[in-house]
């Protein structure tokens, strides 16, 4: 099966025709860190990461692991660990996963820069949203359309932009 995130307000997955939002300035195929734009591509779903205290454990397909209050993702270009995750230990320091707010409730990170070269671009993830703002470059979903995608995939599902 294939997501696809057909423009800056469209995500089709099987039948159903979703409303998302993307990166501040659209589609990109040639994604940088921080240059708020959605990477152009087909990409693997990786693994589904939620907050055990707030959704439960979710029946999903795909791997998946529980937040905990020390896990993040890192976005610095110069350290070791670039696009992987990681154990946090100063909130502002990196891509924090367990949040006040509920953006992180269910995050699904995906294939894109998976050679981890400097600059090409991080922590791009399918999260949740509560009014559709523009991201960094991320895909969002409203709550109850993450819910009916997390029925449809799969761990041979894909998601291709643009």
């Amino acid at each position: 099966m294939i997501i696809h995130v057909k423009d800056k307000n469209t995500l089709i997955i099987d039948d159903f025709k979703l409303m998302c939002s993307i990166g501040k300035n659209g589609i990109s195929p040639n994604k940088k860190e921080g240059d708020l734009s959605t990477p152009k591509g087909l990409f693997k779903l990786k693994k589904l990461y939620f907050r055990k205290d707030r959704v439960g454990i979710p029946k999903s397909k795909i791997k998946k692991k529980a937040i905990t209050n020390n896990l993040g993702w890192c976005d610095d270009p110069n350290h070791k660990k670039y696009n992987k995750e990681i154990k946090v230990f100063d909130k502002d320091a990196k891509e924090y996963f367990f949040r006040k707010d509920h953006k992180y409730d269910y995050l699904i990170t995906i294939s894109h820069n998976d050679k981890r070269i400097p600059y090409k671009g991080s922590a791009i993830f399918i999260h949740l949203t509560d009014d559709y703002k523009c991201t960094a470059g991320c895909v969002t979903l409203k709550k109850k359309d993450f819910d009916i995608m997390l029925k449809l995939i799969d761990q041979k599902t894909k998601i291709r932009i643009g």
